[in-house]
């Protein structure tokens, strides 16, 4: 099976850009299965890569490797995760970690792939045709460098329906996870629902952003918004805040905020656990006259495509904007988006008009990306999706 681009439509493959885009392709050469392998080749008939066809997506391709004598199979698959493996063993010592993203698709290697392992159980996200119609051969990969943890299933992502692909959820091999599973990270015990809970149960990729609100924790009143299971109000209650109010409009992720901050043996009269849609809250406090020494601002993802683009920009402004009036001076922001539509620079212009739009000064004193378990490949910068900044009130 053979895909041959359009005339100059070859140059991101020879920059290594995993991607093929549905108008690169001139033609295709066999009738492939979607998600099967297949060789890309420039309009002249040279090799260039061989990858994963997906008929269904806008990208029609995706690139498993640049070699031409490396074939896709389980033993791909092994090389592939032992790789992976070698980094995430320096960053779990280094973080004291026993949940970590063991493959950040693209960047690892493994486009339309992602895996979490918290303790001894491997979490998959398969999230293209190509991931899917490699399932068994990665399954025995897993089971070849993991044999001691079990594998639980959360392709249940909206994004496998432009792959053609329907949700899928549930025990691959091993036993089930429990409900609430603990996993350790910088000398903090959180609690993770595989089953249930947002993605893959957890956001590890804030880690790094969780220790800065530690740090700038001490003596301040803390917001924390959009707190889901509470790691970051965890985070600020370690680093000695005199008390932080989390909000979320999920009852059952506020209960096990609250187990999370009994499970640390932290003082749970300085944690309040509140039920309301942040922006109304926001408003309501500003009307009310409350304020805040630091305010954590993570909110869901804004923009799913760019068409949501302006409107996301739109709502960044707004609530940060509401934010910062809720800020005494020297009070802190630390404001998070993790859309990769969001451009890092566009990100921090949003929130330079939503100071002016506060009547405030700040300054930038710190910006944040994902973890270091969630590299980016030089290739596919579009794997940097999470951008955070800490703005400081003057």
């Amino acid at each position: 099976m053979r895909l041959f681009l359009a005339k100059g439509r070859e140059k991101s493959l020879l920059r290594r850009h995993p991607w093929v885009f549905s108008g690169a392709v001139q033609r295709i050469e066999g009738k492939p299965l979607s998600g099967e392998t297949i060789d890309i080749h420039d309009c002249q008939g040279k090799w260039l890569a061989r990858g994963a066809y997906s008929p269904e997506s806008q990208i029609r391709a995706r690139v498993w490797t640049f070699q031409q004598d490396e074939a896709v199979d389980s033993a791909f698959f092994i090389r592939r995760l032992q790789q992976a493996q070698s980094w995430r063993d320096w960053v779990a010592k280094r973080d004291g970690l026993n949940g970590y993203r063991l493959i950040a698709g693209e960047s690892d290697g493994m486009p339309g792939i992602t895996i979490d392992r918290f303790q001894n159980f491997l979490v998959l996200q398969l999230l293209s045709a190509g991931a899917e119609h490699q399932r068994a051969a990665l399954i025995t990969a897993l089971q070849h460098c993991y044999p001691e943890c079990a594998i639980y299933d959360r392709s249940d992502v909206a994004v496998r329906k432009k792959e053609g692909l329907p949700l899928t959820q549930g025990p691959v091999l091993g036993e089930l996870p429990p409900a609430l599973l603990p996993i350790t990270e910088h000398g903090m015990q959180l609690l993770v629902d595989i089953q249930q809970g947002h993605k893959t149960g957890f956001y590890l990729d804030q880690r790094d952003s969780r220790l800065a609100a530690r740090n700038f924790a001490a003596g301040r009143r803390v917001l924390n918004c959009f707190s889901y299971t509470g790691a970051f109000a965890v985070s600020a209650l370690m680093g000695g805040c005199s008390q932080v109010i989390s909000v979320d409009t999920s009852q059952a992720a506020l209960d096990v905020a609250r187990q999370n901050v009994e499970l640390n043996r932290l003082d749970v009269s300085k944690a309040e656990f509140v039920r309301d849609d942040v922006f109304q809250l926001l408003r309501n406090y500003r009307n009310q006259g409350e304020k805040f020494d630091l305010i954590i601002m993570d909110p869901p993802k804004f923009v799913e495509n760019k068409n949501q683009l302006a409107s996301a920009c739109r709502g960044y402004k707004d609530i940060n904007m509401l934010a910062l009036q809720l800020l005494n001076p020297g009070g802190i922001l630390l404001s998070f988006s993790c859309s990769g539509l969001m451009a890092t620079d566009l990100f921090q212009k949003i929130l330079a008009d939503a100071a002016v739009d506060a009547g405030c000064d700040i300054q930038f004193i710190e910006q944040y990306r994902q973890a270091a378990d969630h590299p980016v490949i030089a290739t596919y910068p579009e794997g940097l999706y999470l951008k955070g900044f800490a703005c400081r009130v003057m």
